[in-house]
This record gives structure tokens, C-alpha cells and sequence, in this order.
């Protein structure tokens, strides 16, 4: 009999319940007997033995759904070896856990802080396999992680129906998208919706450059702009600031957050109204598109079928168009970042879109 533990960290996001599906299914048609233990709200349910026994009626038309039926929440990896408040060692407290349900393996499905646990748990002598979800696109090892094109969708949605707004009044707008530390979903929703300037956080922006998109655009009688940019985007000054200027800078910061700065910015430079939009959470939100719901099923099917042939410390991933598997000390610690050089941006300014450089 296989014992199986899962959970889902950090951010939710699409197709966790889809990937999760994928895994138990694939274990379940094997014909070997499995006993299924999720652990509720990530980490957290291992550090605490919080967990339920499940079986497949609990993993039945889950495909659609969005969200994660186990719950999630976020372990910061950078204090996992700090106590708990209680003075509990969260790290052999997981260890514990696992060996007391005499799991044979533990999935985790998550992003990259969750890889950098999951990785730790491999080096305690854990068999550990993970799914890669993030709707970032940001982790390395993958070329695409679930729950991202449901969020390209979403983003692209709202850009969508800022266009017909920003026409008739003559507008310029600005759409943020999620993104903190890397820019691949304000890129593709951006260049989907349609975007006249997008900005990225790898791509540090010269505001004098997004202004004069704006009033070549208008000399050529485009009344509108939209702008997407990233929460992480940022400017070329504070690019060059170190972190800790940039850490003080934040601390006197007027803004809610960079686009309502670069919005104050256009205005005071060209009397232009500007207004911002901020879908926020929508992004992870809602049902998995199709695309997402084969990706994760692919994904959680292939990671079955590392279970079965007992092949553990690797990331399920997708490289040139197959699924692979990626040792986890490769991916763990390492962010997958959108080249400034990349052809896709190349191909972007190909078609006039201002990155603000």
C-alpha cells in the first residue's frame, strides 16, 4: 500500500484541485491500494498534524473547481528553522508528522518559496515530488506553471474592458497586474489586451520615454492609452538605488503603489487624466481555463507516475513542450526572471509596445 500526504502552499491559484485530481487518479487506476492524507493549510497542516484522510469521492468533479480544497497559507521559508511561539522545531515537527502516518511520499504543490521547504524536506531524508503552481510563471525548472494562463486570461479580460472606457473619454489608463519580482503575466496580458506600454520589473522604466509614447500616440490621433505594469515594476532611479535606500524609500512612499505614482506623473506632466485599475485577486480567482485544467492534469498524472516507480526529489516541470522531471535542488532558491533580450520582447517593441526604456 502506497501512503500519500499533499498540500497546497502558499498563494492559491488555479488548478490545485485539478493537479491534485491528476495525482490520485493516476494512483487510484494503477490498481495499487493508496491511502490519500491532505494536510490543510499548507505547511502549516504538517507542522500541526492537521490533516484529513481523503478518498477519490473527495477528489470527484474537482476539475473545474478553483481554489484548493485542502486550504493554504504561507510558511516563510527564511524563518522555517525558527521556532514556533511555542518553541516548537517546525522542521522535525514536519518530519515527525510524515514518519508518524508512515507516508511514502509527500506532494507539494507550490511556488518557490514552497520549493525551497520541499527541497529542505528532501535534505531531512523525506520522499518528496512537487507540482509547480504559481500564477507568476516565475519558477525555474518550468516553462510554464499552472494556474498562470488562467491568470493571463483574467488580466487580459480586464484590459479588455478598460479599452472601450479609455476610447470614449479619451483616457489614458493603467491596468496592475500581479507580478512583484517578475513581469512574464503583465507581458502576455499586456500584449493580449492590447497594451500601448507595458512595464515590467526587469525592465526598469524612464517615465520621460512613457510619456512621450503618450504624445506620439495622441499626434497620430490615438485619444487613449493603456498602460499595463506590473506591482513590481520600476523606475530607472530607484533601479539604482541598493536595497536599502530603496527599503527607506518605501517607508515615506505617498503612493498605494507604483501605478498610481506613474499615474500622478503623466498627469503632472501632461495634464492627461489618468486612471488606475487594479483587478487584484480576481487574478487567482474563479475556475481554471482549459488550458490549465489538461496542464495540471498532465502534471499531476506524471507525478503519479513518480510515485509508483518510487522516484522522489523531483519536480514535475515542462520543458520544450514535454513534461520532465527536474531534480528539486536545481529548482529550489531560483526564480525564473523574463529576460530583458528575450525575443518576445523584441517581437513586443516589433509592434510599437513602449517598455519605458
Amino acid at each position: 500500500m502506497k501512503r500519500i500526504g499533499l498540500l497546497t502552499s502558499g498563494g492559491d491559484c488555479q488548478a490545485l484541485n485539478a493537479a491534485m485530481r491528476g495525482v490520485v487518479k493516476t494512483l487510484a487506476f494503477s490498481g495499487e491500494a493508496v491511502e490519500i492524507y491532505g494536510f490543510l493549510e499548507g505547511y502549516k497542516g504538517l507542522i500541526y498534524g492537521n490533516f484529513q484522510m481523503l478518498t477519490g469521492k473527495d477528489f470527484s468533479g474537482i476539475l473545474t473547481k478553483g481554489g484548493t480544497i485542502l486550504g493554504s497559507s504561507r510558511t516563510p521559508f527564511k524563518t522555517i528553522r525558527e521556532p514556533d511561539p511555542n518553541g516548537l522545531d517546525k522542521v522535525e515537527a514536519m518530519k515527525q508528522n510524515y514518519y508518524k502516518l508512515k507516508l511514502d511520499c509527500l506532494v507539494v504543490l507550490g511556488g518557490n518559496g514552497s520549493h525551497k521547504t520541499a527541497n529542505l524536506l528532501r535534505e531531512e531524508g523525506l520522499n518528496i515530488v512537487t507540482l509547480p503552481k504559481t500564477i507568476d510563471n516565475d519558477l525555474w525548472g518550468t516553462d510554464m506553471t499552472f494556474g498562470f494562463q488562467s491568470a493571463v486570461d483574467i488580466a487580459t479580460n480586464a484590459i479588455d474592458c478598460i479599452h472601450t472606457t479609455a476610447a470614449s473619454h479619451g483616457r489614458v489608463f493603467i491596468v496592475e497586474v500581479m507580478g512583484h519580482k517578475v513581469g512574464w503575466l503583465t507581458l502576455n496580458a499586456g500584449m493580449a489586451g492590447g497594451a500601448d506600454i507595458i512595464l515590467v520589473p526587469e525592465i526598469p522604466y524612464d517615465i520621460n520615454k512613457v510619456v512621450d509614447k503618450i504624445e506620439e500616440r495622441e499626434s497620430t490621433g490615438s485619444k487613449f492609452t493603456i498602460i499595463a505594469v506590473a506591482e513590481g515594476a520600476i523606475s530607472k532611479e530607484t533601479a539604482k538605488l541598493s536595497k536599502k535606500e530603496q527599503k527607506k524609500r518605501l517607508e515615506d512612499y505617498p503612493y498605494p503603489s507604483v501605478s498610481y505614482e506613474v499615474a500622478d506623473q503623466i498627469y503632472k506632466m501632461t495634464g492627461k487624466e489618468v486612471r488606475v485599475t487594479v483587478p487584484g485577486h480576481t487574478q487567482r480567482g474563479g475556475s481554471p481555463c482549459p488550458y490549465d485544467r489538461v496542464f495540471a492534469s498532465r502534471l499531476g498524472a506524471e507525478a503519479g507516475k513518480l510515485i509508483l516507480e518510487g522516484e522522489y526529489g523531483f519536480m514535475v516541470g515542462y520543458r520544450n513542450r514535454e513534461i520532465v522531471k527536474v531534480p528539486l535542488d536545481e529548482v529550489a532558491g531560483k526564480l525564473k526572471y523574463l529576460d530583458p533580450d528575450a525575443r518576445i520582447i523584441k517581437e513586443a517593441k516589433l509592434l510599437g509596445i513602449c517598455f519605458g526604456d
